[in-house]
């Protein structure tokens, strides 16, 4: 009900400056394929340095550094409302020299009612990247495993604090309640503690909270220098290229059947046309393939899953269901019983 209501009070400010509109720039060639006739803007969603903006800026200068493309690639920022105020930009202009970047809070935005757009308004491209999340606890701790920690959690979960970057209902948050959940573990009662201005890792390191949830880089460089434990990661597979990070466990291994991945995807306005997607299609995937953005990659510790359009579609489809599920369970959203309907 509370989404509902946010929706019905913001949803006329996205519709002031008019209705979604398709703009028809660009030609068809004689092969059949578009071209743009002017520049691309790619959308960053907050402002500059974050993981959105970087990996923009990377794509496009991988894009435009090894030439494939006839047109140029830009960057822009919108930051603002999470994602949502970029998001209104694309989905009024609907033009297609006009894509953004996105990740997991483009469910997450939407499902917890604070934006009308979610990922069904526009149009998935590709799947560019993937990283991961990691749970961890101070060295001295004594779990050992995710079964160690879920094991007393099964038995008290309000007797351990678990810490986050993130907003309650939002991604560090609920990756951890995915996991916990799987294993048994009565998540409406765990504590979690939402710590925004970056305290949560000193608050693990300094013994006021039990476990941190966070991203797998950011728990690695804690445990490389022998103050954290990495107890699980969210990946579905050991992760690859890096001696210390092929030595930290999935969740998975451990007996716990859930995985999360943190993709890095594009996506184009709503209305565009095969041809359009097609062109998006196939530069990003030569970007996928090349050695120059592999060298990215390697650089900021990303994991290479390319996937298409029909594929990313399916990708999110499937999480976007998870997501809505856990977020249902903890209270964050209500369950929508026309769906119900007839079951």
């Amino acid at each position: 009900m509370l989404k509902r209501i946010i929706l019905i009070l913001i949803l006329p400010l996205f519709l002031i400056a008019g209705c979604s509109m398709p703009v028809q720039s660009g030609s068809i060639n004689e092969q059949g394929q578009w071209v743009p006739d002017r520049s691309i803007e790619i959308i960053a969603p907050a402002a500059a340095g974050g993981g959105w903006d970087t990996t923009a800026r990377m794509l496009a200068r991988t894009i435009d550094e090894e030439g494939l493309a006839d047109q140029s690639f830009g960057v822009v920022n919108k930051p603002g409302g999470g994602g949502a105020v970029a998001w209104s930009y694309i989905h009024k202009r609907n033009d297609p020299h006009n894509i953004f970047i996105s990740s997991p809070p483009l469910h997450f935005v939407y499902l917890n009612g604070q934006s009308p757009f979610g990922y069904e308004d526009f149009t998935p491209i590709a799947n560019l990247i993937a990283d991961y999340g990691a749970f961890a606890v101070r060295e001295d701790a004594e779990w050992n495993s995710l079964e160690d920690l879920f094991t007393d959690m099964r038995e008290d979960p309000e007797s351990i604090t678990v810490v986050g970057a993130s907003s309650p209902g939002s991604m560090d948050h609920i990756q951890f309640m995915m996991f916990a959940d799987k294993a048994g573990v009565d998540i409406t009662k765990i504590r979690y503690i939402s710590d925004q201005d970056s305290g949560g890792m000193t608050s693990v390191l300094n013994g006021s909270v039990d476990v941190i949830s966070t991203g797998v880089m950011d728990a690695a460089d804690q445990a490389r220098a022998g103050k954290l434990k990495i107890l699980g990661i969210t990946a579905p597979e050991r992760l690859e290229g890096d001696e210390y990070l092929s030595t930290l466990p999935t969740a998975k291994e451990q007996g716990i059947d859930a995985e999360f991945i943190v993709w890095r995807g594009m996506f184009g306005p709503p209305d565009m046309t095969e041809e359009q997607l097609a062109y998006y299609e196939d530069i990003y995937k030569e970007v996928s393939e090349s050695d120059a953005f592999a060298e990215v990659r390697d650089m900021y510790g990303w994991d290479e899953q390319f996937m298409g359009s029909d594929e990313f579609r399916e990708f999110l489809d499937e999480q976007s269901d998870d997501l809505e599920n856990i977020l249902i369970e903890l209270g964050f959203i209500e369950e929508d019983e026309d769906e119900n309907i007839g079951q």
